[in-house]
């Protein structure tokens, strides 16, 4: 199995896979080409998934022409000021990256807290305030007052937003991912299995986005 080697002064090896489906393997100075190798090999199961997920679910593309889903929308990427326009989403040439996630933070903000807010109105949750993060590893978090959303959840489309708020909303009720946790989330979405699958199996690549 190919892969990047890194020299570093870290305690142990590490392997990663980039956005762009490349293996990468972080060792100590001083442990031999074989020993890395045989770590490869021991974890090529991992590393052979994880790049299958993004050959499957490739990162977007950010460059002028392409072509992003945000909030389930098309936007077309042009050069110009950093702002979501009918189908357009417009990035300045420097700091591309940066203003995208500035403005997913917006959007998902808006998004994120009109679903709660209704949500809580219609069913009766009690909630402090919407924080939009930049997790990485988790689509949202509760901490029994507030719940808090990474702004990755602006490329999801609507179905499974609504799914994100309900499951966090759900633990202002309960702390946990006991029986009753589930109880209180199939009374409002009876097919969560399902939108809890989809969301882990298509769209796992914004978790390795920007």
């Amino acid at each position: 199995m190919e892969y990047t080697l890194i020299r570093d002064n870290g305690k142990k090896m590490r392997m990663s896979v980039t956005r762009q489906g490349e293996l990468v393997v972080r060792a100590p100075y001083n442990v031999p080409t074989a020993k890395i190798d045989a770590f490869v090999e021991r974890h090529k199961r991992w590393a052979a998934n994880r790049q299958a997920r993004h050959t499957a679910h490739p990162v977007p593309d950010f460059s002028d022409g392409s072509t992003v889903e945000i909030g389930g929308r098309q936007y077309t990427v042009q050069t110009g000021r950093a702002m979501l326009s009918n189908d357009v989403l417009s990035l300045p040439r420097e700091d591309r990256e940066a203003y995208l996630v500035a403005i997913l933070k917006k959007y998902a903000y808006a998004r994120m807290r009109v679903l709660v807010v209704s949500l809580c109105k219609q069913y009766g949750f009690s909630c402090e305030g919407v924080t939009i993060t930049s997790a990485r590893g988790r689509w949202g978090s509760c901490n029994g007052k507030k719940v808090n959303f990474t702004f990755r959840s602006a490329f999801l489309p609507d179905h499974l937003a609504r799914y994100l708020a309900v499951h966090e909303l759900c633990h202002t009720r309960e702390m946990n991912h006991s029986p009753r946790f589930w109880n209180e989330v199939a009374r409002i979405l009876p097919d969560h299995a399902a939108l809890r699958k989809e969301l882990r199996s298509e769209y796992q690549w914004a978790m390795n986005c920007l």
